[in-house]
């Protein structure tokens, strides 16, 4: 095996093992559970190791937007249903907020999302193809703001070289957090990331963009004094 293989394998490895969330189920009331099992079959994505056909998945072809934990979904039902033209992809390990996304969804007859719920990581290196989505976005991950916990942060150099694979040239990278520290790591590993161009012509942070909605959560941080940070790098 090259060098080069060796590489690549390691950086694999990496992204198999090491999470950058630990799941917490919670309590799912009986609605989110009936949603489960009702709705999973039209909106749900299984965990696979097989390219999905993403025309077959949603019965066309459209631009695929890919959101990574999308927690309560607000954000990813108002995008679903204010732009009919792109299809959409969230990924959630909580449970209670997959049956959340499922019952809205239904009751908003939504034709144009599709939900999984197990690592992102996993399902973006093994069930998307190259060069398939036209954005991705990743609101508020956890920002394991100890130092020794820092290896599981989410934004590291091996998952950005895979967002860059499985981006469209001109697809974006969308990011927000309310946590300076990570902001600034995002920079630092995004910055210089082989194929992707940030936005902010000082580098920097961009303006909130439009299409993103203050969710709940944003909200109660910005009563508590916390600044959010907007990033966007273009897949060049």
């Amino acid at each position: 095996m090259s060098g080069t293989e060796d590489s690549q394998e390691g950086e694999n490895l990496h992204l198999r093992h090491i999470r950058s969330f630990v799941r917490r189920e919670g309590r799912m009331t009986d609605g989110q559970e009936r949603s489960l099992a009702e709705q999973w079959p039209r909106y749900g994505i299984e965990p696979t190791t097989q390219l999905l056909d993403l025309a077959a998945v949603f019965g066309r072809r459209a631009p695929v937007m890919f959101e990574i934990g999308f927690g309560a979904g607000d954000h990813l039902l108002a995008r679903a249903a204010a732009e009919p033209g792109w299809d959409f992809i969230g990924v959630e390990v909580h449970r209670p907020g997959v049956g959340r996304v499922l019952n809205r969804a239904a009751h908003a007859g939504l034709a144009n999302l599709r939900v999984a719920s197990h690592d992102a990581v996993e399902l973006l290196r093994d069930g998307i193809p190259d060069g398939s989505l036209d954005q991705v976005v990743i609101q508020f991950p956890d920002p394991w703001h100890k130092k020794r916990h820092h290896k599981r942060r989410l934004v590291q150099p091996e998952f950005a070289q895979l967002v860059v694979q499985k981006l469209k040239q001109g697809g974006e990278l969308q990011l927000a957090t309310d946590w300076a520290p990570y902001a600034e790591h995002m920079l630092e590993v995004l910055n210089v990331a082989p194929g992707l161009r940030n936005r902010a012509a000082d580098g920097r942070y961009v303006p909130m963009p439009v299409t993103r909605l203050k969710t709940r959560f944003e909200a109660r941080g910005e009563r508590l004094g916390h600044e959010v940070f907007d990033l966007s790098f273009e897949r060049t």
